[in-house]
C-alpha cells in the first residue's frame, strides 16, 4: 500500500464539506421519506424519532443486546466509537451505522409484522418502473446489428454510469469524450478490462453491485451479454444480505430486475432469459456477504471472502461506496495510482464508478489540473465524471 500519512480517513466534522452535509441533512430527509413511505405504527415512529435525535444532535449508541449481529458490529469497531458523535468517526462507518440503526427502527430485524419489509421498496420500484427505463431498455434492439466489440462497449458504459445508461448507448460519440477539455471519462482502462475477459472465454466474473432499480439493469444486461457471447462461463453477482444505503440491491431487488427484463419487448426479454435461464443452471448466482456491509475497507475483507476474489478470472466493484471501499475511504492525491491502493487485493479487480464523493485515485497529474481549473473540486462528488480502473498487475497479499 502507498504512505497514508498523507491520506487522512474522512470524516465528517468540517461543516460544508460533501460528508458533512450527508451527515447532516441527507440522513435526516432519508428517515422522513421512509417515515412516509410506509404506514408505521407508534413504536416505529417513536424509534425513528430517537434515531434523528441521535444522528443529528446526539451519540452513537450501541446495538441492543439481544440484537444478533451485536459481536459482529462490536467486532467491526463499535466498542471503539460508541459515546462519539457521528460527525467524529470515520465517515464511512457513521453511513453503514446509520442505515444499520435505521432498519431496527423500522422493525426490520423483527419479531412482528414488519420483519424483513424493506423500508427503501417504494422508492427501488418507482424507479424500475419508470417510464425512462423503457427508453433505456428500447435502445438495446438497434444495438444488435452492432458487432461484438460495440456491443460490449456500449453495454459496458451502460453499467459505467448507471440510471444515465443511455449515454452508454451512444455510440456515435466515440472521440468525442477525448477531445474534450475535461472528459467525462477521467481514467479508461477499458482495453485492459477486456484483454482479461477475451471472446471464447470460460472464466468466473464476480460483480460486486451497487443500486438497485435502473442501475442493477444495465449491471445484469452486461453480465447477459458475456454469458451469450462466451467471455465468461460463469458470474456471481454480490448483492448486500440486507438494505442498505437507500437503494444497494439486495437478492429481492434481482429478481424485480429480471423480471422486468423478462416481460419487456424486443431484444430486452432476450437479455431476461440469458439470464434466467443461467440461474437456473448455476452459470449465473447471487451471494450475499455479511461484509458486503460492512463499514470496513475490503483490505479487511475475511478469509473466504478474499479467497472468492482469488479464484475469479475478474472481480468488478461497481458504484461509488465500493470504491470507496475498495481503495480506502481516504483523501488521497488523486494521483495515487490505482495499482497501488489495490495492491492488497488477492486478484485482477476493476471499478466501474461514477464520482459522487472526495475518493479518488489513478488520475494523470494533467487530468486532474484540468478537472480543477475547469471546476474547483465540485468535479469529485457531482456525478458527472466516471472512471474504468483495472489493477491486474499483482495478485495481492496481505500487507
Amino acid at each position: 500500500m502507498p504512505d497514508i500519512s498523507a491520506a487522512p480517513v474522512i470524516l465528517g466534522d468540517e461543516p460544508g464539506s460533501f460528508p458533512h452535509s450527508v451527515l447532516a441533512e441527507r440522513h435526516p430527509a432519508i428517515i422522513e421519506q421512509v417515515r412516509e413511505a410506509f404506514p408505521y405504527g407508534p413504536g416505529q415512529h417513536h424509534a425513528l424519532d430517537e434515531l434523528l435525535s441521535a444522528c443529528t444532535e446526539g451519540v452513537i449508541e450501541p446495538l441492543p443486546g439481544d440484537a444478533a449481529d451485536r459481536d459482529l458490529w462490536r467486532a467491526w469497531g463499535l466498542d471503539e466509537y460508541a459515546g462519539r458523535s457521528w460527525f467524529d468517526v470515520p465517515w464511512l462507518w457513521s453511513e453503514s451505522y446509520f442505515y444499520r440503526r435505521l432498519l431496527e427502527a423500522v422493525g426490520y430485524f423483527g419479531p412482528g409484522a414488519w420483519q424483513g419489509v424493506d423500508p427503501f421498496r417504494p422508492f427501488k420500484r418507482a424507479e424500475l418502473d419508470a417510464p425512462e427505463t423503457d427508453e433505456e431498455l428500447a435502445a438495446l434492439d438497434p444495438l444488435q446489428d452492432r458487432p461484438e466489440r460495440e456491443r460490449a462497449d456500449a453495454l459496458l458504459h451502460g453499467s459505467l454510469w448507471g440510471n444515465r445508461a443511455d449515454l452508454g448507448f451512444r455510440l456515435s460519440a466515440e472521440g468525442a469524450e477525448a477531445a474534450a477539455p475535461v472528459p467525462a471519462l477521467v481514467a479508461d482502462d477499458s482495453e485492459t478490462l477486456w484483454s482479461l475477459l477475451p471472446p471464447s472465454g470460460t472464466g468466473t466474473l464476480v460483480l460486486v453491485a451497487d443500486n438497485a432499480g435502473r442501475e442493477l439493469v444495465p449491471d445484469l444486461l452486461l453480465i447477459a451479454h458475456l454469458l451469450a457471447e462466451g467471455r465468461i462461463g460463469r458470474a456471481v453477482l454480490h448483492v448486500k444480505p440486507y438494505p442498505y444505503y437507500v437503494s444497494d440491491a439486495t437478492t429481492a431487488d434481482v429478481v424485480d430486475a429480471l423480471r422486468r427484463l423478462v416481460a419487456a419487448p424486443g431484444a430486452t426479454a432476450g437479455y431476461g432469459r440469458v439470464l434466467w435461464t443461467a440461474m437456473a443452471d448455476g452459470r449465473l448466482t447471487t451471494a450475499a456477504h455479511p461484509f458486503s456491509r460492512a463499514p470496513l475497507p475490503y483490505s479487511d475483507a475475511p478469509d473466504d471472502l478474499r479467497a472468492e476474489f482469488a479464484a475469479a478470472t475478474l472481480t468488478v466493484f461497481k458504484g461509488d461506496l465500493n470504491y470507496r471501499r475498495l481503495v480506502g475511504d481516504r483523501l488521497w492525491p488523486p494521483t495515487t495510482p490505482f495499482d497501488e491502493v489495490t495492491a492488497y487485493f488477492p486478484g485482477p479487480v476493476a471499478a466501474l464508478r461514477t464520482l459522487k464523493s472526495d475518493v479518488v485515485t489513478g488520475l494523470t497529474a494533467a487530468t486532474e489540473n484540468a478537472l480543477v481549473a475547469a471546476e474547483g473540486q465540485r468535479w469529485r462528488t457531482g456525478g458527472t465524471h466516471a472512471l474504468i480502473q483495472v489493477g491486474a498487475s499483482h495478485h495481492g497479499q496481505r500487507k
